[in-house]
């Protein structure tokens, strides 16, 4: 730990042992109801499970009809969020293209948050995943088709 550090900064070097995990939102364009589709939700699996080979891995995500929500670690130099995040919504718009849904798929941008904490991982989880309950598009947060996880992202503090 840097010994001249603030007293405000020095949460910041427990942060994150490595990589960091971000909580990430993207919306669809005008709110446009679009991604609660089976394959949308397959071509995002798809991409997650692909997304290790570049050094990006998601973890529980929640498509709801007009957002995404994801975790995602990126343990990659070379890849960055942003990256991550156009690459995935070009994917999801390959998808929405070829059923007929003209572009623009999305809104310009998209939210992020930096997990500081494995608490603040369970309490966003607990929070996303009943979206769907929350909007009534299913009794059980559990019942909604279009969640998931591909990876298991631990969070753990840095011992620096």
């Amino acid at each position: 730990m840097i010994d001249f550090m603030p007293d405000r900064l020095r949460r910041l070097d427990e942060t994150f042992a490595r990589f960091p995990i971000y909580f990430v939102t993207a919306c669809t364009h005008k709110r446009a109801a679009t991604l609660n589709d089976s394959d949308v939700h397959n071509c995002l699996i798809e991409f997650g499970q692909n997304g290790a080979e570049h050094g990006a891995w998601l973890g529980a995500y929640v498509l709801m009809p007009d957002h995404l929500h994801a975790f995602v670690a990126i343990d990659d130099e070379r890849q960055i969020l942003s990256s991550w995040m156009k690459s995935s919504k070009n994917s999801l718009s390959k998808v929405l293209r070829d059923k007929s849904i003209l572009p623009p798929h999305w809104q310009k941008g998209f939210h992020d948050h930096v997990l500081r904490s494995e608490d603040s991982y369970s309490e966003k989880w607990q929070c996303v995943r009943d979206n769907p309950v929350r909007a009534r598009l299913t009794n059980e947060w559990a019942d909604w088709p279009f969640t998931g996880e591909i990876f298991d992202l631990e969070f753990e503090r840095s011992t620096t």
